[in-house]
């Protein structure tokens, strides 16, 4: 196995142990309850501290990773998230127990600083797509984890033992990423603006901004997906779930897809592009059939699911791209602050709007991000960078 691969197999681990707490201990609400006495609102908040510590340490990671490189700060992340999870687990009081998650949640954020780093070193430009796609199946991967072992681990041994598992899950990547990784070597080519801010330009902004908007349209299907199919369609809540759950598959393919038709297409931005309009149309659908109540709107929210995640290894890979390994750390780290404050702004909003079953209301707020998105993206500003790209590499004179 060569060493690229090698280090994005460990990349991926290390996102699926970060999102596996990160993202996954809503798995673990009845032991909170059960174990600590805690109350729903209660729980409910404390599972939201892993979110806002990542919030508040992204940029300062991203930061980092660009001073002192991936391996280093990958590994001390690791470190301190697993140790945080390994402290939760002696600990039933909901101050101290919520400091250790916000301070896991700040630890895990050097994995979404740092990883996408390694992909851009370690992997030319014909191939970054589809590795950043391997790349961000952590997500849906280490979300699945939880759903799998947490819920029968927690039964058996407590919220105790659910903690241990997760916080045992980083060190093991910790440990992994300290004796296997290795930082690239720097190239002139990383350099596309000599070592200066890429934030001179609106370039950056605009494909923020882009990013962030989509992720309206993806919290809306996962939030609301299984209560609406149970509500508004009837279904069994542990049908319903086993349906998402092999979205949540479909939704892994499709990113893996989408990376490999960015590569071949030498771009990021133009499938993005059709893809932000291709959700747009897809919620809209979602939309009619809610509120008229089709059953066929099922299957369409099968397609939203998938469709919904696609851009997000594009729309990183195009930030890392454009910011060069001088600025990529900050760049992923402003990159998933974006998201993440609309990530978690989204399910309180628009569950404000639903009224019974009307979840139709809710989905028709979530059609313009997506094509505001695709407006948004700066695809002629690619299609010059692409053309000096050719230019300095044929030696002709523009």
């Amino acid at each position: 196995m060569s060493r690229r691969w090698l280090v994005l197999g460990i990349g991926l681990l290390a996102m699926v142990a970060g999102c596996a707490y990160q993202y996954g201990l809503p798995y673990l609400i009845p032991a909170l309850r059960a174990d600590a006495g805690l109350s729903l609102g209660q729980a409910a908040t404390l599972i939201s501290c892993p979110v806002a510590g990542l919030l508040v340490s992204l940029a300062l990671w991203g930061m980092a990773a660009d001073r002192w490189g991936e391996r280093i700060i990958l590994a001390t992340g690791l470190t301190v998230a697993g140790a945080a999870l390994l402290a939760a687990a002696t600990v039933h009081h909901p101050v101290p127990l919520g400091g250790c998650f916000f301070l896991a949640g700040a630890g895990g954020a050097s994995i979404h600083a740092a990883s996408g780093r390694l992909i851009l070193g370690w992997f030319a430009a014909h191939e970054r797509g589809l590795a950043m796609g391997v790349r961000q199946t952590g997500q849906p991967l280490g979300v699945g984890l939880a759903a799998v072992v947490l819920p029968p681990l927690a039964a058996g041994a407590g919220l105790a033992g659910g903690l241990v598992f997760l916080g045992c899950v980083c060190l093991a990547a910790a440990l992994l990423v300290a004796v296997l990784v290795r930082d690239p070597a720097r190239t002139a080519g990383d350099e596309p603006h000599g070592g200066r801010s890429p934030y001179r330009t609106p370039v950056l902004w605009r494909i923020h901004a882009a990013s962030a908007l989509l992720v309206v349209p993806q919290f809306t299907v996962s939030a609301f997906a299984l209560v609406y199919l149970v509500d508004a369609q009837g279904w069994n809540a542990g049908t319903a779930g086993r349906l998402l759950a092999a979205a949540q598959i479909g939704g892994a393919a499709a990113r893996l897809a989408v990376g490999h038709w960015s590569d071949r297409a030498g771009s990021r931005l133009r499938p993005m592009r059709v893809l932000s309009i291709g959700i747009g149309v897809v919620m809209l659908a979602l939309t009619i059939g809610a509120l008229a109540d089709w059953g066929a709107a099922t299957a369409v929210l099968v397609i939203a699911a998938v469709i919904t995640v696609t851009p997000n290894g594009l729309a990183f890979t195009a930030v890392a791209e454009y910011a060069g390994r001088a600025w990529a750390g900050r760049a992923l780290g402003f990159q998933n602050t974006g998201q993440n404050l609309l990530a978690a702004a989204t399910p309180p909003v628009l569950g404000s709007l639903i009224s019974g079953s009307d979840y139709g209301t809710a989905f028709a707020v979530a059609v313009a991000f997506p094509v505001v998105a695709g407006l948004l993206l700066p695809v002629r500003s690619e299609r010059a960078s692409a053309r000096a790209a050719a230019t300095t590499a044929t030696g002709a004179r523009p």
